[in-house]
């Protein structure tokens, strides 16, 4: 099923996730509906934060973007990024390999808001899948972007809060719109 993701000044984005403890048919299913709503809104990663779900469960696939191309390694060699995606992380964590790097980067919860944001270039991460197995790879170029970005987002923290002032200053409106926008929707629907 296609859920709402929520918008710029939904409070449910500024909260920290809690640690998922058992592997539910809910989570399964919370898993399945934020892959269907991440592939219908042609995104490449999705928080739970972002459908209103504070708890620790990001979904990333980045099969098919070639201009922006992702690497992968299991034990210290090279996989095939594509034939492991989808991917759904459960409790991630990462550590930062590589040199920080300016990248674009947009989110499902900022629509046509795009800004460079400093990320690693290469991260390794230690994740449960929902099998309930440790997944611990290295990763690049999108993927490694994609995970710290939702990663953020599973702590409470905005790609927003990332950007230089510059940037914050250009968008300045937009978001202000946009947070006016929701905080309204949110308002009419508590009536």
């Amino acid at each position: 099923m296609v859920l709402e993701i929520i918008k710029y000044g939904h409070p449910v984005l500024r909260e920290r996730g809690a640690r998922i403890t058992a592997i539910t048919p809910e989570i399964r299913q919370l898993a399945a509906d934020m892959l269907e709503t991440m592939h219908a809104s042609k995104g490449v990663g999705l928080a739970a934060q972002q459908v209103a779900r504070a708890v620790q469960m990001a979904v990333h696939d980045v099969r098919g973007v070639k201009d922006r191309p992702s690497t992968m390694e299991l034990d210290g060699r090279p996989a095939d990024v594509d034939s492991l995606m989808p991917l759904v992380l459960i409790n991630p964590e990462f550590t930062p390999v590589g040199e920080p790097v300016s990248g674009p980067e947009g989110c499902l919860s900022f629509p046509e808001i795009f800004a460079d944001i400093s990320r690693s270039q290469t991260i390794d991460v230690v994740a449960q899948n929902l099998a309930g197995e440790t997944l611990r790879f290295r990763c690049g170029g999108l993927l490694a972007r994609a995970i710290q970005h939702e990663h953020d987002h599973l702590r409470g923290i905005l790609f927003i809060d990332r950007m230089s002032r510059a940037s914050k200053l250009e968008h300045q409106d937009e978001l202000d719109l946009l947070r006016a926008e929701t905080k309204a929707a949110l308002k009419a629907r508590a009536r």
